[in-house]
């Protein structure tokens, strides 16, 4: 029972410095070329997809909650981008997560990464058509959005196809840029977070 209270406890210490971190990896997202500028990488999903596979994937879930909810206090979005971020970043973490805790292999952590990356990806269309974009028409009219993508892709002409031409396939680069990174640390992070080292 006490060590399963110190369990939790590690948990819990780890969980909350994961979060800081992604939120501040946050800060430095990047334009990419050949996508709308509005639309940015970045790779803080990097620290819950490490969470995940160490601690579990809820703790990857609670990572990226507790990042957008950290992020709520500097938001240009309103709430949106935070929003959107969450339900991409948990549904990328949390498949991940689940199919490396099913068998704990490299190859499983891979397979699941690319499951994980390709959800998050997918989930990118309906999430930006029916939450994202729409909320964002409050700011900006969706004409001049889409105006945006067919300066790059003149046939983009609707919103379903700038989200299934660009968006779904940047999200999936993205989840697999948080993957290498994963891959190439996580042997040598894994027993700090689990306190076997």
């Amino acid at each position: 029972m006490q060590t399963g209270s110190r369990i939790n406890i590690r948990f819990m210490t780890i969980t909350a410095m994961l979060s800081a971190l992604s939120f501040v990896i946050m800060f430095f997202d990047f334009s990419v070329p050949l996508i709308p500028s509005f639309v940015k990488m970045d790779v803080s999903e990097l620290p819950a997809l490490i969470g995940s596979f160490s601690m579990g994937p809820v703790y990857g879930v609670l990572i990226c909650l507790l990042k957008n909810l950290l992020h709520l206090t500097v938001t240009k979005t309103g709430g949106v981008g935070e929003l959107s971020n969450f339900i991409l970043g948990a549904t990328f973490v949390f498949v991940a997560g689940l199919i490396y805790q099913h068998k704990k292999t490299k190859k499983n952590a891979i397979i699941g990464s690319l499951i994980g990356a390709l959800a998050m990806a997918l989930m990118s269309i309906p999430s930006n058509y029916f939450i994202t974009y729409p909320i964002y028409t409050a700011f900006m009219p969706m004409e001049t959005i889409i105006a945006m993508y067919q300066a790059i892709l003149p046939s983009a002409d609707t919103l379903i196809k700038c989200l299934i031409i660009f968006n779904a396939p940047f999200t999936f680069v993205k989840g697999m840029l948080s993957v290498i990174i994963t891959l190439l640390i996580y042997k040598k992070l894994s027993p700090i977070i689990k306190g076997t080292r």
